[in-house]
């Protein structure tokens, strides 16, 4: 796998940056979960989503990581919203 498979065309100058930030984790794991959530859904994101987005790209990966796969849990103020809907991508695969 070499990436995204989004263009960046169209979109807006914060959601490029999102976008090379989700494939840009450090680990090739969560580039691969939030990487391909943002190839799917980035431009569709409210500005409250863009937000939590960017909070939850602000944690470690090990930690994200490990709240995505069920093995701990982060601070209630990051489980909202994004959060769930990376988690239930991860889960189902969901690419649309």
């Amino acid at each position: 796998m070499t990436g995204t498979t989004r263009s960046s065309v169209g979109l807006d100058d914060r959601r490029k940056r999102l976008l090379f930030r989700c494939w840009h984790r450090g680990t090739r794991e969560m580039d691969l979960i939030l990487g391909r959530f943002a190839d799917a859904h980035i431009a569709d994101l409210t500005d409250t989503e863009l937000d939590e987005l960017e909070r939850l790209g602000e944690l470690p990966d090990p930690d994200l990581y490990a709240a995505l796969s069920g093995a701990s849990e982060l601070p209630a103020e990051f489980t909202r919203g994004v959060f769930q809907r990376i988690k239930a991508f991860k889960a189902t695969g969901d690419e649309a």
